[in-house]
């Protein structure tokens, strides 16, 4: 049970980041007019760069749904390349994790403590309830999908952790 919070969690904060990818390139393929497609081969997932609120290098898609809205459903996958780090943080919502490939390692906690952290290779699942405070990172490329209720929100432990106060972008 603690390995399905702690993959949770960390899906959870990872895909924080797709609150502002639906409102950018990726918007069009989540809005579903009539005669447009709802199924997606992997080839067909639309990847783009994640929102300034995570570290620059992985990548983004918003498949169903828009993260940044008031109510609704939404689903997205995050791309993270080898050693790719999500610092703790914890989101107002409960959220569901799948690791699609790769390994999937997840802390809980205040502190990203790499020794603490527990690996979920693909197939694994998990969910994370609301405000537990948890942290992630990619072994090998390592892709998750990520499915909740919007908004989806993205807090971090520590303000200095968030990427867009940083101004890296």
């Amino acid at each position: 049970m603690k390995r399905i919070l702690l993959l949770t969690l960390a899906i959870a904060g990872l895909f924080c980041g797709v609150m502002q990818i639906a409102s950018r390139s990726t918007r069009a393929a989540t809005e579903h007019p009539a005669g447009t497609r709802h199924t997606f081969t992997p080839d067909q997932i639309p990847f783009g760069p994640v929102p300034p609120f995570l570290n620059p290098g992985a990548q983004l898609a918003v498949i169903e749904g828009d993260p940044t809205a008031a109510t609704g459903e939404y689903t997205v996958r995050l791309k993270m390349p080898d050693g790719y780090r999500i610092a703790p943080h914890f989101h107002p919502l409960r959220e569901n994790v799948t690791v699609i490939s790769g390994t999937f390692k997840v802390g809980m906690g205040d502190e990203f403590e790499v020794h603490k952290m527990d690996a979920f290779i693909a197939g694994s699942f998990a969910f994370l309830d609301p405000n537990m405070h948890h942290y992630a990172m990619a072994c090998g490329e390592t892709i998750v999908q990520v499915h909740g209720a919007s908004p989806l929100q993205f807090n971090y432990i520590n303000p200095n952790d968030d990427p867009s106060n940083n101004h890296r972008r």
